[in-house]
């Protein structure tokens, strides 16, 4: 054997190669690792660790264990754990974990037209397809021999094999059976007490080639290979059902997004080919004089200044943004139905079909057993287990809504500071045709927008970080039961909280700024005049443009910092974990090791990547009117988030512990949710932030000449005031000496109801176009459902025949015993006919 001394630590280490994932006899396969530090006044510890490896034994895990003085730290210990198939098979059993018993005998006929169109996007077949397809069926340990088994050793995948000594390790006692502490127990508690410092199984051998790690490296996280499809297969394999199907919605959401940025990016294009018939922005000119913005700092200002702003938002702002909304609508719809195509396919494929959550999943938390005092008789089970009583949990439900208002207050008024401080760094005490740096060319609006909008971003993302804490925490304090339900509460009140955050700003500009700014001398003020902060006017464009600067510095801020937070932190913290090891050879730095140098995902690392990108769903569907562009900077970023994501599982985490999952969860009424509301926001947009309506209500009705054009459009939405010297701003009001000046005209109420009926128009259209392409798109293809029937068909079938030929065995080993005639019990039962309700 020999050693390998380390000059600087002083370390012994074996030379044989340790980056292996076998135990030292190189057969018995490692299915999981335990870590701990053997603490100097850990005896209780270590008197839980000797009871809870015991127990292990007991039930028929086999355990080696790594001493301290061959690790790099000379304090870590490792416990490496290997399920005997004895134990696998019984916990298949326990588990109902589906196992081919045939091969699937349906052909595919799934072939496209031209489908050499997308050979360049094709990967290799093995590793689209690394196992043969077969008909399933749920282990049963007493009828092995029915099961397709050829090799006992490969005949569990090593995710299933994780999955089971995860499920053993999270039920198995760490106290003796004569303590009486039924409740002790559970992988979950040891870490949560410092027991053990990690539990997690380990990744295939980086460099060996031809493993499922390797190939998912070399086809999968590369980057180079952005414009390749997922080996979604493989990814399942490797790390269960769970993380496959996120991998498979947002491979299938970046294809979707492929559309809506191909539709968006021409309505651009058609906003540009006719910015020269902007008609209104040519008469935006001459010595037009507008009331000041606030009612100090800011001087009055000419109308020419907003010229090259309203030239800008027509890019947006025109009729292609009507088109749009309306496609968005209705692509938001096929998106999530033909996701449930897809989501229901993969279910027969990856043996989801009956899948019911897994009992660890249903076991109390440990949190909630110590804090809830009160007990009472379970029905199910018999035995008294704690409960928390209506009244507090009532309690700890009405603290949450309250401290989502307070987050909604918190957004706009972060705003209004960002907005105010914007105005103080430009505008200080000079009129603002005289702004320092952006020139007399850009309006005050647009150059606050901007800078605001900027200010904003830092103060979101710093709020972030706060909501985080004050979502988790709670969710902690409503104590909710399993950790199912604790992961539904959180991943509804984090999204909700980070909807608060990042589109508080947004609704606000969209539908309160400038809706309710009064007229000069009667101001509105946001808490009253004593406040003294006055609501804030929009550009003489509308609001668009300033929804649209605010979308895409939010929006593409978060995810530029969100991919360059992903890639670089854990890479950074593993570089330092890693620190003392990385003057040993590869193969003297044992698999074990280099996974527990590695940052551990956890139970709610999924969680984090649906929370990204559900948030980025809602920026490219509730405001798409106003930035037709999102879907495309939606689509560049998922292209590489997939790949970070993938780099980052591959390399950069330890492997996590595989779970199945039949859907995206809670995730799933969320986007129907934010689909629905898309309708009604985008509706809003078009009618109350653009400037649209007014426009077509003026070119049809209220045009001078009778002609259909826009001359003298910016003349007729101004009103009179009567003060010296400045007798304008932007507004439908009667002038001075009119019967009722200064309140509203009668074209201002047609306006109103013209934007009204725009709405219902809109948003009945398309939801009736919605729920007729839902009724029409089937949530489960035809094919899979005859591929169901089918396995159900033939699990029925096979197993009879299977019983009766045990049967006849048995009853021909008797009659031998006893006599020499040929019993006659089945004599045509060569083939059972099956009348099933499944056929």
């Amino acid at each position: 054997m020999g050693s390998f001394q380390q000059e600087e630590s002083g370390i012994q280490k074996q030379q044989q190669s340790k980056d292996s994932v076998f135990f030292r006899d190189g057969v018995r396969r490692i299915d999981f690792v335990l870590s701990y530090v053997d603490d100097k006044d850990g005896e209780r510890k270590q008197e839980r660790r000797r009871v809870f490896e015991a127990n292990l034994v007991k039930v028929g895990l086999e355990l080696e264990i790594e001493d301290k003085s061959e690790s790099d730290d000379r304090k870590t210990y490792f416990v490496k754990i290997h399920a005997p198939w004895e134990v696998l098979a019984t916990y298949a059993d326990v588990l109902k974990i589906k196992v081919p018993f045939k091969a699937n005998d349906i052909p595919d006929n799934s072939e496209m037209p031209m489908n050499w169109l997308s050979t360049p996007f094709r990967l290799p077949e093995p590793i689209m397809q690394p196992e043969p397809d077969f008909f399933t069926a749920p282990f049963n340990k007493s009828k092995s021999d029915f099961f397709l088994i050829e090799d006992r050793d490969k005949f569990f995948l090593p995710s299933t094999r994780n999955r089971i000594v995860y499920y053993i390790l999270s039920r198995c006692s760490y106290i003796r059976d004569e303590c009486g502490e039924r409740d002790k127990k559970g992988i979950k508690r040891l870490l949560n007490n410092s027991t053990y410092t990690a539990a997690f199984p380990l990744h295939d051998v980086r460099h060996q080639i031809n493993v499922d790690r390797y190939n998912l490296y070399k086809y999968w996280a590369g980057f180079f290979s952005f414009f390749k499809e997922q080996p979604l297969n493989l990814i399942r394999k490797y790390y269960g059902e769970k993380i496959g199907l996120y991998f498979a919605w947002l491979g299938f959401y970046t294809e979707m997004l492929f559309f809506a940025a191909v539709v968006g990016t021409l309505c651009f294009v058609y906003g540009v080919l006719t910015y020269d018939d902007n008609e209104w922005s040519d008469e935006i000119g001459g010595n037009i004089v507008m009331c000041p913005l606030c009612d100090k700092k800011c001087g009055f200002w000419k109308l020419n200044t907003t010229c090259n702003s309203s030239w800008q938002s027509h890019l947006f702002d025109n009729v292609g943004t009507v088109f749009f909304a309306i496609f968005m609508g209705i692509w938001v719809t096929l998106f999530l139905e033909f996701w449930k195509r897809r989501q229901a396919r993969l279910e027969y494929e990856w043996d989801l079909v009956d899948f019911e959550e897994e009992q660890q999943q249903l076991q109390l938390r440990p949190e909630y057993e110590t804090k809830c005092n009160s007990r009472k008789l379970n029905r199910i089970t018999q035995e008294m287990e704690p409960y928390l009583p209506i009244t507090s949990k009532c309690a700890r439900i009405c603290l949450s809504g309250i401290s989502l208002i307070i987050a909604c207050i918190i957004g706009v008024i972060a705003y209004r500071l960002a907005v105010y401080a914007a105005f103080a760094s430009i505008m200080k005490d000079s009129p603002t045709s005289n702004l320092e740096v952006v020139g007399p060319y850009i309006t005050p609006q647009l150059a606050t927008s901007v800078t605001a909008s900027c200010i904003n971003f830092v103060i979101i993302m710093i709020l972030n970080l706060m909501y985080e804490r004050v979502a988790v925490w709670i969710t902690d304090m409503e104590i909710p039961k399993t950790h199912l339900e604790y992961e539904n509460k959180l991943t509804v009140k984090m999204f909700l909280f980070q909807f608060v955050n990042y589109y508080s700003s947004c609704f606000y500009v969209a539908f309160f700024k400038g809706k309710f700014v009064g007229y000069p001398g009667d101001y509105a003020y946001m808490f009253g005049k004593w406040s003294k902060l006055r609501n804030e006017e929009c550009d003489p464009g509308g609001c668009l443009i300033e929804l649209t600067t605010q979308l895409v510095i939010v929006m593409t801020g978060k995810q530029v910092w969100g991919n360059i937070q992903e890639a670089l932190v854990p890479w950074l913290m593993n570089w330092w974990a890693s620190r003392k090891a990385r003057s040993y050879p590869e193969s003297l730095y044992s698999r074990w090791e280099q996974d527990h140098d590695l940052q551990g995902f956890g139970q709610l690392g999924l969680f984090y990547e649906y929370l990204e990108m559900v948030i980025q769903f809602g920026f490219i569907t509730l405001f798409v009117a106003s930035f037709p562009l999102a879907p495309l900077l939606a689509l560049f970023n998922n292209i590489i988030e997939i790949r970070v994501d993938a780099w980052k599982l591959t390399t950069q985490f330890r492997r996590p512990v595989a779970a199945k999952a039949h859907c995206i969860g809670a995730w799933e009424e969320i986007l129907n949710g934010m689909a629905v509301l898309s309708v009604v926001t985008n509706a809003f947009i078009v009618a109350f932030t653009s400037d649209m309506i007014p426009r077509l209500v003026y070119m049809y009705a209220y045009q001078p000449e009778g002609e259909m054009n826009m001359k003298g459009y910016i003349n007729n939405s101004l009103s009179v005031f009567n003060i010296s010297e400045i007798p304008l701003y932007r507004d439908y009001r009667n002038p001075p000496g009119h019967e009722n000046q200064y309140s509203h005209t009668m074209q201002f109420w047609h306006i109103l109801a013209a934007k009204l009926a725009f709405i219902i128009i809109m948003e009945h259209v398309v939801f009736l176009v919605k729920y007729f392409v839902a009724w029409m798109i089937p949530d489960v293809p035809s094919d899979v459902k005859a591929r169901v029937k089918r396995e159900r068909y033939l699990v029925q079938e096979y197993l009879h025949n299977y019983e009766v030929e045990k049967l006849k065995i048995q009853l021909s080993q008797q009659s031998h015993s006893e006599c020499t005639c040929t019993p006659m019990i089945y004599p045509s039962l060569t083939k059972h006919e099956v009348l099933s309700e499944c056929l």
